[in-house]
């Protein structure tokens, strides 16, 4: 009983007390469940043929849709608020799920953040617009995506592709608006911390069970 007690004072406690601190907008350690196991994407052309998977990673989803250039205030503001604070986590990355057609401007906008970052975990990946539909809907989401097949909002999926987020009273806050400063900086940032901390804090537990 007395390891147990020093064990998790030394591992556990400590990642509890940053998970306490860190999230002073969100009022929960977890992050809820919107949409339990959300398909893979596997199967989707990426854009220099790697394998792109919502396997076993924690991943920030995005829909480009066909204008993406005219967007692109929105993926340097994901870059320098969320990513770049978060890209040396392991098994950390962003996928940006795009029209097919739209391979220019995608290697444009990553030509502009390579100026910024490591882009190495900038994933994009390409499908038919009416594929793209069907696995926007299989998120169940209340938003839609635009006429362009894509949206402002990006979301969380955790390591098991379930899709994460706050619930405020009976409101699930399903996605986040990567043009909106405020919602980045306070709501998403908050968010992403506590998915990141949820892994350290099971990664340390871990470790600490096999120390028994």
């Amino acid at each position: 009983m007395k390891k147990n007690f020093v064990l998790f004072t030394l591992f556990i406690f400590p990642i509890v007390a940053y998970l306490f601190f860190a999230t002073g907008v969100n009022s929960f350690m977890f992050l809820p469940t919107v949409t339990p196991t959300v398909p893979d994407i596997a199967h989707w052309k990426s854009l220099y043929g790697e394998e792109v998977t919502l396997n076993k990673k924690i991943t920030i989803l995005g829909f480009t849709g066909n204008d993406i250039i005219r967007n692109k205030g929105n993926y340097f503001n994901l870059n320098q608020k969320i990513y770049n604070k978060n890209r040396e986590f392991k098994d950390f990355q962003f996928v940006m799920i795009a029209p097919l057609g739209t391979e220019n401007q995608v290697k444009e906008i990553l030509l502009g953040l390579k100026d910024l970052t490591d882009t190495s975990k900038w994933l994009f990946v390409f499908a038919p617009t009416n594929e793209i539909q069907t696995f926007y809907d299989s998120l169940k989401l209340k938003s839609k995506l635009d006429s362009h097949f894509g949206t402002n909002n990006v979301y969380i999926l955790d390591k098991k592709r379930n899709l994460r987020g706050r619930k405020d009273k009976d409101e699930y806050k399903e996605g986040y608006d990567a043009s909106s400063n405020p919602d980045l900086y306070n709501e998403m940032t908050d968010d992403v911390k506590v998915i990141l901390a949820e892994y350290r804090l099971a990664l340390k537990k871990n470790n600490a069970d096999r120390q028994i």
